[in-house]
């Protein structure tokens, strides 16, 4: 008897130090990525009726993404998209959901409330599969993490719409300026500003 109490306590305090490695996992690349001064990457977006490239640069909760297609500005509260097709830019106060899909970072302030995890060691990284442990919009991400970088290489989410995948690449950290999150009018002096907040 006494042996199958051991037995389970070593059990117990062995799960219990996985769910705290996943959090120290996510913990160390969300200190990677949110850094002072700011990042940039590559990214590559799939899924959901949607398939883009570009480039992204982070700092804080601004962010700074540019496509073939569109450019997005955040500054922490507004998002500006300018779309390049129609010349229009649309101003709006995105949600957290919204966000998740266009900033791949995004998920460095999500995990901390909410959400379950586990993780699996695969080749030179970390896979967390984080749950949300009640209704958010984002009911399900898988984050790959590099072992020893700790920057984030993959993250995929399941919305109501399906699965969306996110590849980065190119991760540096950076100097940014704050400007660089927020859309400036003479830049673009044709574009009609379509304000939907």
């Amino acid at each position: 008897m006494e042996r199958i109490k051991i037995t389970m306590l070593a059990l117990l305090m062995a799960v219990a130090s996985y769910g705290q490695t996943a959090k120290q996992v996510l913990d160390k690349a969300a200190a990677v990525v949110s850094n002072k001064k700011g990042a940039q990457a590559s990214f590559t977006i799939s899924g959901q009726n949607m398939n883009a490239s570009g480039t992204i640069a982070i700092k804080g909760k601004k962010f700074h993404a540019t496509t073939p297609q569109a450019t997005i500005w955040f500054d922490g509260k507004t998002q500006w998209t300018y779309m390049k097709k129609n010349d229009e830019v649309n101003v709006s106060n995105p949600s957290e959901s919204e966000l998740a899909a266009i900033n791949p970072y995004n998920f460095i302030y999500m995990y901390k409330n909410g959400y379950s995890y586990t993780m699996e060691k695969k080749g030179s990284n970390y896979v967390i599969h984080l749950k949300a442990n009640g209704k958010k919009p984002i009911q399900e991400m898988f984050i790959t993490i590099g072992q020893k970088t700790s920057v984030p290489s993959q993250i995929r989410m399941k919305q109501s719409k399906g699965w969306t995948t996110i590849d980065i690449r190119n991760f540096k950290q950076a100097s940014l300026s704050d400007g660089m999150f927020r859309f400036n009018s003479k830049d673009f002096p044709s574009a009609e500003v379509i304000d939907l907040r």
